[in-house]
């Protein structure tokens, strides 16, 4: 069984949501990527979404674009990237998507970036800027090699759409939750109970929200309508405020643990 598919299913039996958080890779330097994943796995974190750097990431707020920059700034490529997974696969079984857009895959080459991929560990992909119907070229070689097609549906996808984007994803799905770009609004629970009944409807992948979530009591009350949250921008923002101070890597998951602490006390109390 897969990674994903593996995680999903075992929080489903212990009645909890999955955290999933976004870091881009190399901000601050490679090394404390690598550290961060590793601790976030012993935090409770469910999935870590690998940020892969890239020069006009339109899908993204401030925070991130800020942190791309950074990234880009001390040299991290999509190779490197690679390998530090490759690293971390020898000691942590964490689920690990990468999360990007396409120029930086279709340099690397498709082929290759499908083989050292699933070489070094990698469960999925979320490329932002290619649609499903565009993406066969990509996947006609990372289908073959087993990794996840992980798709976004929008707040304005309709029913015809969300079906088109189900029936071609594997993994989950990401719900966005905002129109808009990443850290800059926050989303409405009730809004997000009634679209992800709608995308139910039509999948049976486990579906999660992301874009606008950032505290332990946001992911709290939007949990209970979704398998899942996403949070990105505030941990993005935590690491460009700590730098590579000592207490980077201990902060950021304290926080990690203290959201996933309050899943599961909503999950013990609340709706579910």
């Amino acid at each position: 069984m897969k990674r994903i598919e593996e995680t999903f299913r075992a929080l489903k039996v212990k009645k909890e949501k999955a955290l999933i958080v976004y870091l881009t890779a190399g901000d601050p330097t490679l090394l404390k990527t690598e550290e961060l994943i590793l601790g976030l796995d012993r935090a409770g974190v469910d999935i870590v979404e690998v940020g892969v750097p890239f020069s006009d990431p339109t899908a993204d707020g401030p925070i991130i674009q800020a942190a791309a920059k950074r990234s880009l700034d001390g040299g991290a490529n999509l190779p490197d990237i690679i390998r530090m997974i490759k690293r971390i696969r020898r000691v942590s079984e964490i689920p690990i998507v990468l999360f990007g857009y396409y120029n930086p895959i279709f340099i690397y080459g498709n082929e290759q970036f499908a083989r050292k991929a699933k070489e070094a560990g990698v469960d999925g992909i979320l490329v932002v800027d290619l649609p499903p119907e565009e993406s066969a070229e990509l996947r006609r070689y990372t289908d073959k090699a087993g990794i996840d097609y992980i798709s976004l549906i929008a707040p304005t996808s309709g029913g015809k759409r969300i079906g088109e984007i189900a029936g071609k994803a594997s993994g989950f799905l990401y719900y966005i939750s905002i129109t808009g770009v990443t850290g800059t609004a926050t989303p409405q629970a009730e809004n997000v109970r009634t679209a992800v009944e709608r995308i139910r409807k039509l999948t049976t992948l486990p579906v999660v929200v992301g874009f606008g979530i950032s505290t332990p009591r946001q992911a709290a009350e939007i949990a209970p309508h979704a398998d899942g949250v996403v949070i990105g921008s505030a941990f993005v923002r935590m690491i460009a405020e700590a730098g590579n101070a000592k207490d980077l890597v201990p902060g950021i998951c304290r926080y990690a643990a203290d959201i996933k602490r309050a899943l599961k006390r909503r999950q013990t109390h609340g709706n579910g």
